[in-house]
């Protein structure tokens, strides 16, 4: 697995992709729907990303870009082969990487710098704040955070904080955390959630971490979203995720799919006895009613983007 994310024309990200799984995303490359995909590092790190354009019948237009827009590369390829090679060797870290490629600069100009952000000392506090729980609580992207900063504080026809201000002060924060997480040794309490999830659903069990908005969307749709013959399921949504992130545990919803309390019980052994497997610790007293508390939690959720 390369510490990457692939994101592709119909939207799909694909997580730590194996270099099997970049190679194949590549050589499909051509039809409609289906025409570029953009390969990120784990943690996203502004304007740092390789990317490749083909339609059928064309060149495989290849780019890179290393850290603003004056360091914009590409160059033209006759076959998906040379692109998995290089891209294989980006996701690798490879020094000269892209050595034995005809590149040149691409010259996209330099963007005027956004005007300063219009807030009154209320707001800045405010909106930064809000940027800060979403990043500490790990899962959303670059991407998402703009929009929130960018729509946090509308009210009416007044929208004080442009696109560009937003992905500015996404970035400083962002960039804050990437910084503080080097420090991090070994597998953190978020990781080790993880962990659990995955063998609760490799055992017929649907698990899902930052699930939904609120508890109401989390069961409407959590049936929808595991296997056909899944047994029950176990979730979070992402008011668990600030309630983690801001040092107060982290509440599981758990429960059978047939609606049977019985079943519902069992479910929530089994899940408690996938924590406890990670050497996580919680708080539950097996009545399938009440939730299942992982406490304490040291919520370090390194950022992937």
């Amino acid at each position: 697995m390369f510490a990457i994310t692939v994101l592709t024309e119909d939207g799909h990200r694909h997580v730590r992709a194996s270099a099997g799984k970049l190679a194949e995303l590549v050589d499909r490359l051509g039809g409609q729907g289906d025409r570029f995909l953009v390969v990120q590092r784990i943690p996203d790190l502004p304007e740092v990303f390789v990317q490749v354009w083909h339609e059928d019948g064309g060149d495989y237009v290849l780019e890179h870009r290393d850290g603003a827009p004056d360091r914009h590369f590409h160059t033209a390829l006759d076959g998906p082969a040379p692109v998995i090679a290089a891209m294989t060797r980006w996701a690798r870290s490879e020094d000269e990487w892209g050595s034995g490629l005809n590149w040149a600069s691409l010259d996209l100009g330099l963007p005027d710098p956004p005007p300063p952000l219009e807030l009154d000392e209320n707001e800045r506090e405010t909106l930064d704040a809000r940027i800060r729980e979403v990043i500490l609580g790990g899962y959303a992207t670059r991407a998402q955070l703009a929009e929130i900063a960018q729509d946090h504080l509308v009210s009416g026809n007044r929208r004080p904080v442009s696109a560009e201000q937003a992905r500015r002060l996404v970035d400083r924060i962002w960039l804050e955390r990437v910084e503080e997480q080097t420090s991090w040794k070994g597998e953190t309490d978020p990781e080790r959630l993880n962990r659990a999830f995955t063998a609760l659903e490799a055992t017929g069990i649907t698990a899902r971490e930052n699930f939904t908005c609120c508890r109401t969307c989390g069961q409407a749709e959590i049936g929808e979203t595991g296997s056909p013959d899944a047994r029950g399921y176990v979730y979070f949504h992402s008011q668990c995720t600030d309630s983690a992130a801001a040092g107060h545990g982290m509440a599981l919803l758990y429960g059978g799919f047939d609606g049977s309390p019985d079943t519902t019980a069992s479910i929530g052994r089994e899940v408690v006895a996938a924590l406890g497997e990670t050497g996580l610790s919680v708080e539950w007293n097996g009545d399938p009613r009440e939730t299942i508390t992982v406490v304490p939690l040291d919520w370090r959720k390194r950022l992937i983007g």
